[in-house]
């Protein structure tokens, strides 16, 4: 078996300030990282403790790094080989769903699922497949959704809804929640549909919850769909069903944008920014709206100001 090079976990304050002092003991050199409360690194291995509590180790030193510095040191439990001892639910066949594109003025709304189960879970134990908004690099994303789609026993489905779909749905149902919660439905639909390639079947379906109300999703559920267990949760990309339909996801975004760049010969941005905004106006200007409803979703306050128009006031969200 290749030694381990990827390691996640949750710490407690209390460890990861344990863990920090180890560090800067034993004269890791920290740096700056997003979302991250600290990073440190030292030769062939590199530590990041996000502010959600998840900490990441990565590099050729990983496994002697969990096995020497980590479980003794700081969690003072031996883990590493007994995941699905401490947490049987790591092993058990079920369908992750997850979508992209949500927050990006350009391109479509991009939702994919995938089955997995004992064998694909442990066959992934150290590739590296986690939630695809901590993968930075297109072209990572890219390797590990083929690797996903060719993993024996993994089944995968991917609904794309691209721009002109997505504003007639959203005009129609008037939430990004209502059109989300369809898509998600569709995904599990897709995927109970080729449940006589699962073995064994799922015993429950994991999304993200997106909507304060979780009946949102449960309502859009079709006949195939009520079948199975639905669990819906807060960060549920830490599931490796639902980080491998992340990064499916946001495979088919980053695909089907990149065709969309192809096809206008314009450079379209990803995400809500400034940069976005200069690259609307400039593509309303030479398209008009109707142009823009093609590559973009039109409900967002960007699509006034790229075509000139007032914006409404910002309603102040309460809970």
């Amino acid at each position: 078996m290749k030694p381990l090079t990827s390691y996640t976990c949750k710490l407690t304050d209390a460890q990861a300030a344990a863990l920090r002092t180890w560090l800067q003991a034993h004269q890791y050199k920290f740096r700056e990282v997003p979302y991250a409360r600290f990073a440190a690194e030292k030769e062939k291995i590199n530590v990041v403790f996000y502010e959600s509590g998840k900490l990441v180790v990565q590099g050729k030193g990983t496994q002697e790094f969990v096995e020497f510095a980590l479980e003794p040191e700081i969690l003072q439990e031996a883990r590493l080989g007994y995941e699905a001892v401490l947490n049987p639910d790591l092993l058990l066949p079920r369908l992750g769903v997850d979508e992209s594109g949500k927050g990006d003025f350009f391109g479509p709304l991009c939702i994919a699922g995938a089955y997995v189960n004992e064998t694909v879970v442990k066959s992934w134990a150290d590739v590296g497949i986690r939630d695809s908004k901590n993968i930075s690099s297109d072209k990572r994303i890219g390797e590990l959704a083929e690797l996903i789609r060719n993993t024996p026993g993994c089944v995968t489905t991917v609904v794309p809804i691209g721009n002109e779909a997505y504003n007639r749905l959203y005009a129609k149902m008037r939430s990004v929640n209502t059109l989300l919660a369809w898509g998600h439905a569709r995904v599990i639909e897709n995927l109970m549909g080729q449940r006589h390639r699962m073995n064994p079947p799922p015993v429950r379906a994991i999304s993200d919850q997106f909507a304060a109300n979780k009946e949102t999703v449960a309502k859009a559920l079709m006949t195939l769909g009520r079948e199975i267990e639905l669990v819906q949760k807060h960060r549920a990309e830490e599931d490796l069903a639902v980080a491998a339909a992340s990064i499916l996801a946001r495979h088919e975004f980053v695909s089907r944008l990149g065709a969309l760049e192809k096809q206008y010969g314009t450079k379209l941005p990803k995400g809500a920014s400034a940069a976005v905004d200069a690259a609307a106006k400039e593509f309303a200007a030479k398209h008009g709206a109707e142009g823009l409803a093609k590559i973009a979703k039109m409900h967002f306050r960007t699509a006034l100001r790229a075509q000139g128009l007032p914006e409404p006031p910002k309603v102040e969200w309460r809970r």
